[in-house]
């Protein structure tokens, strides 16, 4: 699945692909061995809620912190393949110390998992126990609808297995998020 590459919806995409093709002319270039890791939708303890590419997560428990809507662009049914930092973590270690049969590949970094913005929205109100309700706005221009990551390669060639749920890294992020006074608006 690594391999096949779509259309690029947005500018950001594109840049992800430029990085994939530099990896690789530089690997053949000067003979070195190099592993590529496709994040998908990292989240974690000490993300900025703040700035205009923030990520959702972090705009949604600092929505809960203080007690406000979070807008929700679309209808909330789209889904992403979230990932907790730590397992993000696994995979570059598993990557730093690869076998020689996955030099030169590129390997999708997730759970496996489709959750979508609405199931999202509400596990972090049930983590805050509050009764927020979101708001809907227009779909972002350049947004993928849908994203569900293969992992079978990473697991096959990387050993690489999610040690983190989406849930239970939400639990742990959101345990930081409601302690942290090091988050500034």
């Amino acid at each position: 699945v690594e391999d096949k590459i779509g259309n690029p919806l947005s500018p950001y995409a594109v840049t992800k692909y430029v990085n994939e093709l530099y990896a690789n002319v530089f690997g053949t270039t000067y003979q070195t061995d190099v592993v590529g890791l496709r994040y998908f939708n990292v989240f974690g303890p000490k993300q900025s809620p703040n700035g205009a590419y923030a990520a959702v997560i972090p705009l949604f428990m600092q929505a809960l912190k203080d007690k406000e809507s979070p807008t929700i662009n679309g209808d909330g049914t789209q889904t992403r393949d979230f990932t907790f930092v730590d397992n993000a973590v696994q995979a570059n270690v598993r990557g730093f110390f690869a076998s020689k049969e996955a030099s030169n590949e590129v390997f999708n970094v997730a759970c496996g998992e489709r959750i979508d913005i609405n199931y999202l929205w509400d596990a972090l109100k049930q983590a805050a126990q509050s009764e927020v309700e979101a708001m809907y706005g227009p779909e972002r221009q350049g947004d993928v609808r849908d994203s569900l990551a293969d992992i079978s390669k990473a697991q096959h060639l990387l050993n690489y297995q999610p040690q983190y749920t989406v849930r239970e890294g939400l639990k742990l992020t959101w345990d930081w998020f409601e302690k942290s006074t090091s988050v500034q608006r």
